[in-house]
């Protein structure tokens, strides 16, 4: 048990870093509330199984190829950016408002902006493979899948997290200060995807 408490800890402290999800969470949790902001995190912990999968199946080798890595970079910032000006452009609405993005459509940007990120496959690569490793060398395979379920609960959990502060948030705070938020998370996000183009630019040239 404190083996699996221990990488579930691991896994609330590779969730926890400001990224593009988190801001895109904090985001749809001041316009739209709870459900919308975990479909974000959920949509982001559907595309790390898939990262998961692809370091075990060793896949993950295939997505560091030049070729993919300048097609990640730039898809990721393609997405950011859509998500970042969206959320500018919608800063007027972003009290309690009647009319909201649908679920699946949340879910979908929350899963693309987190798939389309080398810095996750990356991320996913070192982290999980490093724990693949040393799993593999000690336990068997179902203490791998416990283990490997500890990390998913533990970014599970801090999703939760960040939905309930940021939709709990938008009923205390005022209106002006919910669209300045909506502003600076929606920048947030359009600095991620000039990164993004950058580091495509750079392995084009």
């Amino acid at each position: 048990m404190t083996i699996f408490l221990s990488y579930m800890f691991l896994g609330l402290s590779l969730a926890a870093p400001l990224g593009p999800i988190n801001a895109a969470q904090i985001n749809q949790g001041i316009k739209n509330g709870f459900l919308h902001s975990w479909m974000i995190g959920l949509g982001s912990i559907i595309a790390e199984l898939f990262f998961i999968l692809a370091v075990y199946f060793g896949v993950v080798h295939f997505l560091e190829t030049p070729f993919m890595k300048t097609f990640l970079w730039s898809f990721g910032a393609f997405v950011l950016l859509y998500t970042g000006i969206e959320s500018m452009v919608s800063t007027q609405s972003v009290q309690l408002r009647e009319e909201r993005d649908s679920l699946r459509k949340t879910f979908t940007s929350g899963f693309l902006i987190s798939i389309s990120n080398p810095l996750s496959i990356l991320f996913w690569l070192g982290i999980y493979g490093s724990v693949l490793a040393n799993t593999i060398d000690k336990y068997d395979t179902l203490h791998l899948f416990w283990y490997s379920s500890a990390i998913m609960l533990g970014v599970m959990i801090w999703d939760v997290s960040m939905a309930l502060i940021s939709s709990g948030s938008r009923r205390l705070l005022s209106e002006k200060t919910l669209k300045m938020i909506s502003v600076v998370t929606g920048l947030s996000l359009i600095g991620f995807a000039i990164y993004f183009g950058y580091q495509a630019i750079l392995l084009i040239f």
